[in-house]
């Protein structure tokens, strides 16, 4: 099932408006339709002879698509009556203890697609979210074959989820360099929506970077494509023109369960970083720099001196972490990850977050407007997160990555991992902690002071420009 996160409504814009805008186009593109036919050009193959119909590279990449349908059970709790809150409700009603939520089992079946990746070993990459919970997974091939699959490591920060089926005659998809995919691209997703096998469609790399998509957080380094995805694309493939792997097909913005032209992929360098972690270790054992950082803002970027804004901005440097053993301090710019360029906050938690434990990592970065160059090992991350120890005070802070903010006025949630304790209380990415009780927080080691030996606790959170109260517990 693919993910839906939660889009704006279009229902109050009227038919007129909407026919306005219809025929305004319409005028605009009759008047240039002439310059636009001797511009236009068909796509190209990887040897730039034109492409007069995609059917050549479909016909090579489909058979490495498959479809997956799970079974499974999930555990749910049942609703109960706010009023047996109150103990006096449940003394006179229900009796001691009652009111509490009663577990129950649910069944459950759902279907979504998979890429073929490493046909020898019979491994598929699909969606964490696809697999989730399923104690039972079928995956069908192009031709009709099913085949018993089962999960080898399931990583829901990066949803992406490794599949292995055995004794299976099956067909691989090359992997591409998903770091050389430009806006204005020609791709194809091929899928399985709402159980229509092996559909494709076509479109555009509409935007490279994207973050912010899932309210859960996570790792997000989205291709945006206008190539039509919907319910069962999940853990299908984005191809290039060229019959290469550059996306896992993972969400989309919608109103309505359909598609709208806005969809999400993983990027296939990030999928494939994390799926050799799964079949190494079967899970992800992510890193840590032991730093804090921030996205520079142009405001930043005019007090440091700086031209652009391109770069991680380092709020703060845990102690013993390997940042500071490798000489790095609050105020330093990270600008690139072993020769990549870094070009945000975000950017730069996704590679160090992929790269394996005890590796050793290039960091170029800016201070007092010199450019200089450290080497790092990544460590793991209780070594070096301060935010694990606020964690072992409260449990609510399990899955919330903190910083604090450059001006000191209160702490910043840098992320939240999906269907983490802190996500499932209502913590999201870059919520700003501005007070715990009536306590004021201007920073993490005044919400460590503020939050030992407390049980009921309640947060005080700016969330843009609103003000909410999350309880913890």
């Amino acid at each position: 099932m693919t993910k839906q996160p939660v889009s704006p409504s279009w229902a109050n814009i009227s038919r007129t408006a909407v026919l306005a805008v219809v025929l305004v186009a319409g005028s605009a593109m009759l008047s240039i339709a002439p310059a636009q036919a001797q511009a236009t050009r068909l796509p190209t193959d990887s040897a730039g002879a034109p492409l007069n119909s995609l059917a050549p590279i479909i016909k090579k990449a489909s058979p490495a698509v498959v479809s997956i349908a799970t079974r499974g059970t999930v555990t749910e709790k049942s609703q109960r009556n706010p009023l047996m809150d109150d103990p006096f409700f449940r003394r006179f009603f229900e009796g001691p203890g009652a009111g509490a939520q009663t577990p129950r089992q649910r069944q459950f079946q759902s279907a979504g697609s998979g890429v073929v990746v490493d046909a020898q070993k019979g491994l598929v990459l699909t969606n964490a979210h696809v697999v989730e919970h399923a104690t039972e997974i079928t995956v069908t091939t192009l031709d009709g074959h099913d085949y018993k699959g089962e999960v080898v490591g399931s990583d829901t920060g990066s949803d992406v989820a490794v599949v292995r089926v055995k004794n299976a005659k099956l067909s691989e998809l090359p992997i591409g360099d998903s770091s050389k995919a430009e806006v204005g691209d020609f791709v194809v997703a091929i899928g399985n929506p709402f159980g229509l096998q092996h559909t494709v469609t076509f479109g555009i790399v509409s935007a490279l970077g994207r973050s912010g998509v899932n309210q859960d957080g996570g790792y997000e380094d989205f291709i945006q494509t206008d190539a039509s995805i919907n319910p069962g694309n999940s853990g299908g493939a984005l191809i290039n023109l060229r019959g290469e792997l550059i996306g896992i097909n993972s969400a989309i913005i919608s109103g309505s369960g359909g598609n709208i032209g806005i969809g999400f992929a993983i990027p296939a360098n990030m999928a494939k970083s994390v799926m050799d972690q799964l079949v190494k270790y079967g899970e992800v054992k992510r890193g840590m720099l032991g730093v804090q950082v921030v996205t520079l803002t142009p405001d930043y970027a005019d007090n440091l001196g700086l031209k652009d804004t391109q770069g991680a901005l380092v709020s703060q440097v845990v102690e013993g972490s390997a940042a500071e053993k490798a000489g790095l301090k609050a105020g330093d710019v990270i600008t690139s990850i072993n020769g990549q360029a870094v070009k945000s906050g975000a950017e730069l938690r996704n590679r160090i977050g992929l790269l394996r434990l005890g590796e050793s990592v290039d960091i170029s970065y800016l201070r007092d407007g010199k450019q200089r160059k450290v080497s790092a090992l990544v460590q793991a991350r209780s070594e070096s997160s301060d935010s694990a120890g606020i964690s072992e005070l409260h449990h609510g802070f399990d899955g919330a990555e903190l910083a604090d903010t450059p001006a000191a006025n209160g702490v910043n949630i840098v992320s939240v991992e999906a269907g983490s304790n802190a996500a499932q209380l209502g913590l999201r990415a870059n919520d700003v902690i501005v007070k715990l009780n009536t306590t004021r927080i201007g920073s993490l080691k005044d919400l460590k002071v503020a939050i030992k030996d407390q049980t009921a606790v309640l947060l005080t959170l700016r969330r843009g420009a609103t003000m909410l109260v999350i309880p913890l517990h």
